[in-house]
């Protein structure tokens, strides 16, 4: 029988700690270092690059890796960016007073969607952790954001969690153990909790207990069954599994109604890239506008672009702030040097709950309470804001409370002291004092006693040993005082102590560990009065974050040339002089956007066919249309010299389309599953764009659909407005039986053999797609774009006359007679097999240049 294997008393109770989190990285707290043991300190020495040893188990040996434990800050958002759930073991009591193993355990468990480290944080961007309660085909969706206290509520359908995901983008998403996670999120960072926290009574009695309240009635989400439940899930998982019990910044609970945004699907929101760049390089349409100054007012921002508003008179309201800003230049300035002084006080507030608020971020918050006092103070004085911006709650008495009772410079931690200011407490100055004037304070007793006794050789000392002493060497011995006690005996001298001198030991050998806890209990009087505040200060930051946004759109508008778009209850859209807005960003200097008119209404044109040649902008016009439709709906200014936009409930795309290998999906079926996603939910407020449809397939299938799906459109009762470009030139056809229906082109100019892209819109079809010429301009070698123009040119000419299979065997004969070079026989053999397999059918130009390159492989150089 194989004898045990022994643990050492520490990794016996490391291992009952681990066995209680065995899917997170134990930080497991030794002295002054933070431990990890195992597979646990294998990932954090391959994560952070931290050394890794191995130490000593009983009989065995564990792998090792640490660091310092105050350097828990620089190396804990490195694992939680990793994807990693890191709970922290720190010791339970001070070992020094203990014999035997220290006690531990878990204090906090942070983890990608719940955590208040600055590091781990986007200070733009929300942190949410989503938790799903799913019931048949229904979900209970709720949304918390720990750091800043905002807490939401929906329920729905799949795409309906769908659209929260990729709306709001949780960092970590909670599902119960026993239900099955949509495939569509299995890319997701997401945690399994048991059955038990997914209890309607439970998150009811919690839910009411955290705000105290008899009912959820007065937040409007009574009926939110489902959603309630999955609420009580993110209590459960943030008391009972990672230890965030603290969450009094958590005032509200907010339902988000559905029916007040403009709705925009996952592919949508990449297409048009509107929170997202496309290619790392690139920059997203957020990027693009984002000009505010706060981290409130960018997070503000994020959640206004993702969700655009419905509402006519809350849209015209947001237009106006931003009007009133261009024209006060000198106040918009002194206001956005205002706003760049003022810090995260979302955060800040949600780390005062947790009791994580350092001394310099309290200072922090007090200087941003007296700029907001300072912008109010600018405001007042202009009566027409308040119909846009609700007024500033005044805070003067907290910021006088800060300023009387907070220094003036302020250290990262409390434990360096020096926070609280001089006349807050009579005893801490006392304490000071002490502390401060300790040496002047020996100095003067020194002297005295030297006057008194006459001993010059006389001094004051102190050592770990015998505390503060008086030495008198042995030659002045007899002038010592009757009342001084003998202490020790040297060979030379006598060392002797006094009640005064025992006094003033006990004094300030104590001062500094009695300064220490009375400043801890002075900070944390402060921290729990603001706290009484948290409902205004969360306020303030509200409407901070409003300003910040009215503020930044309207520099934006004034610097890069936007109008005040006309928002209307009616259908047509009619944009003159439209540009788009992250093209145009991205131009060099100098060189100025190309604008174009876009007009679609329901009953006169209501589908426009873009035609044109590859890289001539068939996709820019598609694009920044919808874009000027987002911006005008956000409450923005927009690209274009007029706008006048009947508002929209939903914008659709179709642009682009890459296998989805993983799921097993070809680029063919990725772009019916979005064309199908279109038909399935248009409305009378839709817009469509349609880009390329059917390119993923041969040719005559390709046309048939992308025929079939725009008859559809304008013969389904929405009259949904579609904006459709495409290289399949026979639509073009479509006018003539379809009413609403108009042809567009994207304009060149041809010269000597080369083309002039001019990318103005306009009226009619284009007969040519001008592949040919853009592989030239790609750098096509010229024998290549030659033979390309060859064969295109018989492949036009046959299916006019109808001998597409003649003409083919003819051009392929031709090929190998006349070749590009000469090729040994193994490859001319190899060149005609892959020549007889072509099926002309089927082949489209784009193929026929694939071919070619293929054939161009083959032949080598």
């Amino acid at each position: 029988m194989a004898k045990a294997k022994k643990e050492t008393p520490l990794m016996l109770q490391y291992n009952t700690i681990k066995a209680k989190y065995p899917d997170a990285l134990l930080l497991f707290r030794v002295g002054d270092f933070y431990e990890t043991f195992g597979q646990d300190a294998v990932r954090a020495s391959q994560i952070l690059g931290i050394v890794l040893t191995k130490r000593a188990n009983g009989e065995g040996h564990i792998e090792l890796a640490g660091f310092p434990h105050h350097s828990v800050d620089s190396y804990l958002p490195k694992l939680v960016r990793a994807g990693l759930r890191v709970a922290i073991c720190d010791q339970l009591e001070d070992p020094k007073s203990v014999k035997g193993i220290v006690k531990r355990g878990v204090t906090e468990l942070v983890t990608p969607g719940v955590t208040f480290n600055d590091q781990v944080l986007n200070s733009k961007k929300n942190n949410f952790l989503l938790a799903v309660h799913r019931e048949k085909e229904m979900y209970g969706l709720a949304l918390v954001d720990v750091s800043t206290g905002e807490f939401l509520v929906s329920e729905g359908n799949l795409e309906k969690l769908l659209h929260i995901v990729n709306t709001f983008d949780p960092s970590e998403i909670l599902f119960q153990r026993t239900k099955e996670i949509p495939s569509q999120l299995n890319h997701r960072s997401f945690f399994r909790l048991e059955d038990w926290a997914f209890q309607y009574n439970y998150a009811v009695d919690k839910l009411t207990a955290h705000f105290k309240t008899s009912s959820l009635r007065g937040f409007g989400v009574d009926e939110l069954q489902l959603a309630i439940t999955a609420a009580g899930a993110i209590f459960a998982y943030l008391v009972e599994d990672t230890h965030h019990d603290l969450l009094t910044h958590i005032t509200r609970i907010q339902k988000i109604p559905q029916e007040d945004y403009l709705m925009m699907d996952p592919f949508t929101l990449r297409n048009l890239e509107v929170v997202s760049p496309a290619h790392r390089e690139g920059r997203s349409l957020l990027d693009i506008i984002d000009k505010t100054s706060t981290p409130m007012g960018g997070r503000l921002l994020r959640r206004r672009i993702i969700l655009p508003l419905k509402n006519i008179g809350e849209i015209q309201s947001r237009l106006s702030l931003i009007e009133f800003f261009n024209d006060q230049d000198i106040l918009k300035y002194d206001i956005q040097v205002l706003l760049k002084s003022i810090s995260d006080l979302e955060r800040l507030m949600g780390k005062l709950a947790a009791e994580k608020i350092s001394p310099k971020e309290l200072g922090s918050l007090r200087h941003s309470l007296q700029s907001i006092a300072e912008i109010s103070g600018k405001l007042s004085a202009y009566k027409e804001i308040a119909a846009w911006l609700e007024p500033v709650t005044d805070l003067t008495e907290l910021i006088k409370y800060l300023e009387s009772h907070l220094n003036a410079e302020l250290p990262v931690m409390l434990s360096k002291g020096n926070v609280i200011k001089g006349g807050v407490s009579e005893e801490l100055d006392y304490l000071r004092g002490l502390q401060q004037k300790g040496k002047s304070f020996l100095d003067d007793m020194c002297n005295r006693e030297v006057e008194r006794t006459g001993i010059s050789s006389l001094k004051i000392d102190f050592n770990n040993v015998f505390g503060y002493y008086i030495e008198v060497r042995n030659t002045h011995k007899d002038k010592v005082p009757a009342e001084w006690i003998r202490k020790q005996t040297l060979v030379n001298a006598e060392r002797y102590i006094t009640e005064e001198l025992k006094e003033y030991e006990t004094q300030i050998l104590g001062a500094e560990e009695k300064i220490s806890v009375m400043e801890y209990r002075l900070y944390r009087e402060i921290c729990a009065y603001v706290m009484s505040f948290m409902a205004d200060i969360q306020r303030n930051s509200g409407l901070v974050a409003q300003l910040d946004v009215a503020v930044g759109f309207s520099e934006l508008a004034v610097s890069e040339s936007y109008t005040r778009p006309v928002l209307n209850e009616g259908f047509a859209i009619d944009i003159r002089e439209a540009r788009h807005p992250i093209i145009e960003s991205a131009l060099p200097l100098g060189e100025k956007y190309i604008p174009n008119d876009v007009f679609l209404d329901r009953e006169t044109q209501q589908i426009i066919m873009v035609t044109g040649p590859n890289m001539a902008g068939k996709s820019a016009i598609l694009r920044q249309t919808a874009l000027i439709c987002l911006l005008a709906q956000i409450g923005s200014f927009v690209p274009a010299k007029y706008a006048e936009i009947g508002l929209l409930d939903r914008i659709f795309t179709r642009v682009g389309a890459t296998d989805n290998i993983s799921a097993g999906e070809s680029t063919f079926m990725v772009e019916m599953n979005e064309a199908a996603s279109i038909l399935n939910n248009i409305t009378d407020r839709s817009l469509i764009l349609l880009d390329e449809l059917g390119r993923g397939t041969s040719t005559y299938d390709g046309v048939s659909i992308a025929w079939a799906i725009a008859e559809y459109l304008h013969q389904h009762p929405t009259q949904a407005k579609t904006l459709f470009a495409t290289h399949y030139h026979e639509l073009n056809e479509m006018t003539l039986n379809f009413p609403r229906i108009r042809n567009f082109h994207v304009s060149i100019q041809e010269n000597k053999g080369s083309i002039i892209f001019l990318r103005k819109l306009l009226p009619g079809g284009s007969e040519h797609s001008f592949g040919i010429h853009v592989a030239k301009l790609a750098g096509m070698p010229a024998k290549v774009v030659h033979r390309a123009s060859e064969i295109l040119k018989t492949l036009e000419q046959s299916r006019n006359t109808g001998d597409g299979r003649e003409s083919v065997k003819k051009l392929t004969e031709e090929n190998l007679q006349l070749s590009f070079f000469q090729l040994d026989d193994p490859v001319l053999e190899n060149i005609r097999e892959e020549l007889h397999k072509i099926d002309i059918n089927t082949l489209t130009p784009i193929e026929a240049l694939m071919k070619l390159n293929s054939i161009k492989k083959m032949i080598g150089k």
